[in-house]
């Protein structure tokens, strides 16, 4: 077994200064079977609840990207040793409240899920434990899951402008249980939450607006904590758990990320002849917001051999090239693809007619404004695009013109949002740096070569 320390994936404190640009040209037909790295959001989970549990925790098909990887050094600093062996990584737990504080700062590199998810472990240990992390990750904001873990007795002794990392907190080890009703749907700040809510006596509950992604619900309950979802008028949700909680270790497999898959699907969208074979994709329902809409714009998408697979549903994915229409997705359904919302709009440029994507606030506050990002993008590609409030439409006439350099804000989605449209423009797309990919989708470039995109 070799440590997390020399499993991590490098990361780059300068990566600002030493900006790697791509070019993606017209392509022929995407195809082959391939599959896509591990669920982002499951991965995350699976080593923070691996730590809270009692005993191994074993999980195989972890992402072995950046963001991940930072979540895994800080559980090892928090005390629940990490290792990994023949592409299996093993969790030591140490039990609910059991961590440590660690020996300095924890670094979440470009991390907000792994950065806001352990806030919520930190509070319910009596530890100080500084938070941190790279230019573009202390620009983003914290408030939003500060502000419930303070109720319940976190304190926060320094903090950056603006309620941002770098970040110096103490937890308790007399966490108090609360009823929080989430004023903007968010799964990171309910996961936060729940996850200080097994250190506490009684019952904590989130109610949230929509429902939002629901893995660490799921594996909650796969751990071995009792907890209970009840549905409510509107689509919101009531989330449970009771505190004082005993979790056991266990064994996991983590399924393809579909915000990952994202983007071999939309590529084979656009180019024309594609047939591509997406295998092993988490199908969770409320992860599928993409492909429903996707389904409404008129592509040829089949789910392939359904099946469970720890909890979770998964399926292989065929998809076909063809014409595409534009459609009005609706706000209530943002937080089943809130990442998705770069590459849909990509997507919405190569279809006919007009594509309005409501309700899209959330993107404001990602590795960068992606809301602008976007638009910016698509603008400089020759694509008719505007932005009314939170709202995105793109007026699309089957066909790209592209012939641009996109700024990518260092952000992943957006720099891999427009290789994509490359491969479907008529002429060339440079976006300005792709090293924050790693983040993400380590190998995204070669993957995509193997299945004919140019990319150079």
């Amino acid at each position: 077994m070799r440590s997390v320390k020399s499993y991590r994936a490098p990361q780059n404190p300068n990566r600002e200064s030493m900006p790697h640009p791509l070019t993606a040209r017209r392509s022929a037909r995407i195809s082959g079977r391939v599959r896509v790295p591990g669920d982002k959001s499951i991965s995350h989970r699976a080593l923070i609840l691996g730590a809270l549990a009692i005993g191994r925790t074993r999980i195989a098909g972890l992402l072995a990207a950046e963001d991940v990887m930072a979540t895994a050094q800080a559980v090892d600093e928090l005390g629940a040793e990490v290792t990994q062996k023949d592409g299996t990584v093993e969790v030591l737990g140490q039990g609910v409240g059991g961590l440590r504080a660690p020996q300095g700062p924890l670094d979440f590199g470009n991390s907000g899920t792994g950065s806001r998810l352990m806030l919520g472990v930190v509070a319910g240990h009596d530890m100080r434990v500084e938070f941190t992390g790279d230019a573009s990750l202390c620009r983003r904001p914290m408030g939003r899951v500060l502000t419930p873990l303070i109720t319940m007795g976190l304190q926060v002794e320094a903090q950056g402008e603006g309620g941002t990392l770098p970040l110096t907190v103490r937890g308790t080890g007399d966490i108090l249980p609360i009823e929080y009703d989430l004023p903007v749907p968010s799964a990171q700040v309910k996961s936060a939450i729940l996850f200080a809510g097994l250190h506490a006596p009684g019952r904590t509950t989130v109610i949230e607006p929509l429902a939002t992604r629901d893995h660490t619900e799921r594996m909650l309950a796969f751990f071995g904590a009792e907890l209970h979802a009840e549905d409510k008028a509107g689509g919101g949700r009531a989330v449970t758990v009771c505190g004082d909680a005993e979790l056991h270790g266990a064994a996991l497999s983590v399924p393809g990320d579909p915000s990952s898959a994202a983007f071999l699907i939309a590529a084979a969208l656009i180019c024309p002849g594609s047939d591509l074979v997406v295998e092993n994709v988490l199908m969770n329902p409320t992860r599928t917001g993409f492909l429903d809409t996707l389904r409404e714009m008129g592509a040829s998408i089949e789910v392939l051999d359904l099946r469970d697979e720890g909890g979770e549903p998964v399926g292989d994915l065929r998809v076909k090239a063809g014409p595409l229409k534009g459609v009005r997705v609706p706000p209530e359904r943002a937080p089943s693809m809130i990442d998705e919302y770069p590459v849909l709009a990509v997507v919405a440029a190569f279809a006919e007619g007009e594509t309005h994507m409501a309700g899209l606030a959330e993107l404001k506050v990602k590795e960068s404004d992606r809301l602008a990002a976007t638009a910016a993008g698509l603008e400089a590609c020759g694509v008719a695009v505007r932005i009314e409030g939170d709202d995105l439409i793109v007026r699309g006439r089957g066909a790209v013109k592209g012939g641009a350099l996109v700024e990518t804000h260092m952000d992943h989605r957006i720099a891999m949002a427009f290789l994509i449209l490359g491969l479907g423009a008529s002429e060339p797309v440079t976006v300005d740096d792709v090293t924050m990919i790693a983040t993400s989708f380590p190998g995204f470039a070669a993957l995509m070569t193997s299945l004919g995109a140019e990319l150079a």
